[in-house]
């Protein structure tokens, strides 16, 4: 079981967000990568899987302007697409991580 992350910090000058975890893990994720990686029912079929999201529809330069914690399992992201539909639970987050050590793992694919 994933744990609840220690410290999560918007950067809108670059348009990432960094993630500490318990573990001294860091991930730094792109608000556009963030965005197209919702798998709300809006952005992912509920019974198939299949992605409903065109990626392409989300702009490059996407804000983050808004986020809140929801309970003490996931955050909610309030975009500048008007989207805020997703629930990112802490172990879905950290298995979307970005970074070189988790991907070199297999623990996401590119």
């Amino acid at each position: 079981m994933t744990s609840t992350p220690t410290h999560i910090l918007r950067r809108p000058e670059t348009r990432t967000l960094l993630v500490r975890w318990p573990d001294d893990h860091e991930g730094i994720y792109r608000y556009v990568d963030l965005r197209r990686s919702c798998c709300c029912a809006h952005c992912v079929h509920e019974i198939t899987g299949e992605k409903l999201l065109d990626p392409t529809t989300v702009p490059d330069d996407l804000d983050l302007p808004n986020m809140e914690l929801v309970g003490n399992y996931a955050i909610r992201f309030r975009w500048s697409d008007a989207h805020d539909q997703g629930l990112y639970t802490w172990p879905y987050l950290r298995s979307i991580c970005p970074c070189d050590a988790c991907t070199k793992e297999g623990k996401r694919a590119k």
